[in-house]
């Protein structure tokens, strides 16, 4: 169960599982700030600091609430099925620590 702003609710147990079928966008509560090397997320609830190191990460990030869901915000990256179980885990991770939440009023 989350508050509405993609964070868990207090009492409410883990984080929201990652569905790459779902639509997801950037926690509101989350900053990104581009770096050099990828970028910096910021969590003002939290006060949790997360880097991205991977610049496709990046723009997948950056673009998930464009998309319908995170499957399509990949297929669009240009992600292959070489390559997809390691963005979906570093989606997963984003997931699990608050930095992206389930797009609200989707599906």
């Amino acid at each position: 169960m989350t508050d509405g702003h993609g964070d868990v609710a207090a009492g409410a147990g883990a984080a929201p599982r990652f569905d790459a079928s779902d639509a997801w966008v950037l926690n509101p509560k989350v900053a990104l700030r581009p770096e050099p090397f990828g970028a910096l997320l910021y969590h003002f609830g939290t006060r949790k600091l997360s880097f991205l190191k991977n610049l496709t990460v990046v723009g997948i990030v950056r673009s998930l609430g464009d998309h319908g869901s995170a499957d399509d915000a990949l297929a669009a990256a240009g992600i292959g099925d070489a390559e997809r179980s390691l963005y979906l885990q570093a989606l997963t991770v984003l997931a699990e620590s608050g930095m992206i939440s389930r797009q609200t009023g989707a599906r």
